[in-house]
C-alpha cells in the first residue's frame, strides 16, 4: 500500500498510510498576526478531517488554536509534554466531546489505528511566544505504518539527528520560513540538504516555505520566500543523489510506493 503525502502549505501536511490520516501542524488561516498567506488557497474543509493531528511545538504558526478548533470531535491530538499548562486555550479543546489530547515527549509512541506515531527530538525554541515562561520540548514525529514518514516540525541541524530519528522512508523537511531571516533552530535549503544526506530516506518533500510572509515586506529579500523549494531540490541532488525529492505545489499530493 502506498503512502500519500499532501502539502497544504507552511508545515501543514496530510500523511495517509494504512488507512490512517495524520495531519501535521494544522494552520488554516489567511492571516496570523503580522503574517498573511501569499500563496496557495486555504486547505479545503476536507483537509480538516484526520484521525490524528501532530503539533510539533508551541509557536502560533504551528500550534494554532482556531485551526485546531476546526478538527472533528474525537480527533486525537498529540502535543509536546507541558503544552496544556503553557497554552491554556488547549484545555478548552480537551473538554469532553472535543479533542483527545495526549502530551508526548521524545521517545514516546502512540498507536492510532494501524500506525504508530513516535515522537522524536528537534532543536528549536519550545516557548509559547511572545508571552509565557513555560517551555515544552519541540518535537518531530515519525509515522510508522507501511512506510516510516518523518515530519521534522521546526528544527536546526544536530549531530544525533539520524540516530534519534532512525531509519525512515520519507522525510518532510522544512527548507525556509515566514520571514526574510531564519534564526537559530531552523533549516534553510542548504542545511535541509545536509539533513537529507544524514537521514538517507527514499523520498523527501520540502515544506515550511513559500506560504506566509510578513505584511508590508513583499520586496524584502523575496528570494527567501520563492526560492527555497527549488534550491533544496538542487542541493539535494548534489548531497543526497539517491533520494527522490518531490517539490509539491500547495494542495498537491504524491503517492509513494515504499517497499520495506
Amino acid at each position: 500500500m502506498p503512502v500519500e503525502i499532501t502539502w497544504w502549505g507552511h508545515a501543514t501536511c496530510t500523511v495517509e498510510d494504512s488507512g490512517v490520516r495524520a495531519l501535521t501542524d494544522p494552520l488554516f488561516a489567511r492571516r496570523l498576526a503580522h503574517l498573511r498567506r501569499r500563496r496557495g488557497a486555504l486547505p479545503p474543509p476536507g483537509a480538516w478531517h484526520t484521525d490524528v493531528a501532530l503539533v510539533s511545538h508551541l509557536h502560533a504558526d504551528h500550534l494554532h488554536l482556531p485551526s485546531l478548533d476546526r478538527l472533528a470531535p474525537g480527533t486525537h491530538l498529540l502535543v509536546p509534554r507541558g503544552a496544556l499548562r503553557a497554552v491554556p486555550g488547549l484545555r478548552r479543546l480537551a473538554r469532553p466531546g472535543r479533542l483527545r489530547i495526549t502530551e508526548v515527549a521524545p521517545g514516546e509512541r502512540v498507536s492510532v489505528g494501524a500506525v504508530v506515531v513516535r515522537a522524536v527530538s528537534a532543536r528549536h525554541d519550545g516557548r509559547r511566544l511572545p508571552v509565557g515562561p513555560h517551555r515544552s520540548p519541540a518535537l518531530g514525529y515519525v509515522v510508522e505504518g507501511e512506510a516510516r514518514t518523518y515530519f521534522a516540525g521546526d528544527t536546526g541541524l544536530f549531530e544525533t539527528m539520524a540516530e534519534e530519528v532512525g531509519p525512515v522512508d520519507v522525510a518532510l523537511l522544512p527548507v525556509g520560513g515566514w520571514g526574510p531571516y531564519l534564526g537559530e533552530g531552523h533549516l534553510d535549503a542548504g542545511r535541509a540538504a545536509q539533513a537529507l544526506a544524514r537521514l538517507a530516506p527514499r523520498c523527501a518533500v520540502p515544506v515550511h516555505y513559500g506560504t506566509y510572509w510578513p505584511i508590508g515586506m513583499d520586496a524584502v529579500r523575496p528570494h527567501e520566500f520563492h526560492a527555497p523549494g527549488d534550491e533544496f531540490v538542487r542541493l539535494a541532488a548534489l548531497r543526497a543523489p539517491g533520494v527522490a525529492v518531490h517539490r509539491l505545489g500547495h494542495g498537491e499530493s504524491v503517492r509513494l510506493e515504499v517497499a520495506r
